[in-house]
């Protein structure tokens, strides 16, 4: 069983995800490539101490990066959408943005 912290990477605070998390109360995370569903809203129910009602995933595709003449890629990542049931309190991990 992987532990909290290793399913859930980070939060993504951009604007996409501060828009639904005020309008649709639904947080976004970077989380473990091979993590599933379940053992997202576990690890954000057992984090936050809130009930979840939906997970949504993506996979994202990593960017192609340069460095002059050399090329790479970013990794590629997936994002996991939390939605949380109606009547719970959204939990505040964006501080002075």
């Amino acid at each position: 069983m992987p532990t909290t912290y290793s399913v859930i990477r980070r939060p993504l605070i951009t604007e996409k995800g501060l828009g639904v998390k005020e309008t649709e109360g639904t947080l976004v995370f970077e989380v473990a490539a091979k993590a599933t569903k379940t053992e997202v809203k576990q690890a954000v129910e057992a984090l936050f101490k809130v009930k979840v009602s939906a997970v949504r995933t993506a996979n994202v595709a990593g960017k192609e990066r340069r460095r002059g003449k050399f090329a790479g890629f970013r990794p590629d990542w997936k994002k996991a959408y939390v939605r949380l049931k109606s009547g719970e309190k959204m939990p505040d991990y964006v501080n002075n943005l």
